[in-house]
């Protein structure tokens, strides 16, 4: 384990990768990748299902290593190197299931507290304070989720999950909250409901990098969209650059016709 302190610069950049290329397996996944995210920057990370955009935000977190090249870094909030565990104070993750086997019969509230600890339940031998409880019920309100405190999570709907695990990664007021496909497996109406919740999050000053394949999860708050093909970053830019029918035929291979309402992007 390190020994590096976790202090952060107010001012140090999110995220800067140089020439990263990543393998899962036998194969390589990631090709090339150079990016650079601010801290603070709203950013959706849109491409086809099997594109890489999970690799990368497996990258970020540190449970996915670049292969050794001379040519290669990685640095995150200003330090080329980190302790996981202290890297985790400064990051809000937020996954496409749930943490863990137990979290199913934990109650809303103790699944909160739990991402103090990054585990999925709260264990006999974690010491949790008022302190956390308080914060944890503020997280619930940010996410408009304080009716399901006691809720047991294995009885919420995909939605109410979904809710507790950001209010989760948020329980520790982290620099950048990152999330893997959000609304997956959500219906229509809890859609709906978590995107105006990731607003409110957005406007409050929390960065946010969102992985998504859907158009309409790109938040009115998110300038900026990096486009993934085959592993590799195929186009970065503003909505307005990017957000074009070609742009997407291009990216998804299909043709598509789009509309905006209120400032969301819609295909069919």
């Amino acid at each position: 384990m390190s020994s590096l302190p976790d202090a952060v610069q107010p001012e140090a950049q999110f995220l800067r990768m140089q020439h990263v290329n990543v393998a899962r397996g036998d194969a390589v996944v990631l090709h090339d990748i150079n990016l650079q995210i601010e801290n603070g920057e709203h950013v959706a990370i849109l491409g086809p299902n099997g594109c890489g955009k999970s690799t990368l935000i497996k990258t970020i977190t540190c449970e996915c290593y670049p292969i050794v090249a001379p040519e290669t870094s990685i640095r995150l909030l200003g330090r080329d190197r980190w302790d996981v565990s202290q890297l985790r104070q400064h990051l809000g993750v937020v996954e496409a299931h749930l943490p863990g086997e137990r979290t199913g019969v934990t109650r809303g509230i103790d699944a909160v507290v739990a991402g103090f600890f990054s585990a999925s339940t709260l264990w006999p031998n974690l010491h949790v304070t008022s302190e956390m409880r308080t914060s944890a019920h503020a997280a619930l309100e940010r996410m408009q989720a304080t009716h399901l405190e006691e809720k047991l999570v294995g009885q919420m709907s995909a939605g109410e999950q979904r809710r507790i695990m950001i209010a989760r990664a948020l329980v520790h007021e982290p620099d950048m909250l990152l999330l893997d496909e959000p609304s997956n497996a959500l219906d229509l109406a809890a859609q709906r409901e978590l995107r105006e919740a990731l607003r409110l999050v957005a406007q409050q000053g929390t960065g946010i990098v969102m992985v998504t394949h859907h158009l309409a999860d790109i938040l009115p708050e998110m300038t900026r969209v990096i486009m993934m093909r085959s592993g590799r970053i195929f186009a970065d830019g503003s909505k307005e650059e990017l957000i074009t029918a070609e742009k997407i035929r291009e990216l998804f291979g299909v043709e598509v016709t789009l509309t905006r309402r209120d400032g969301y992007w819609h295909s069919w």
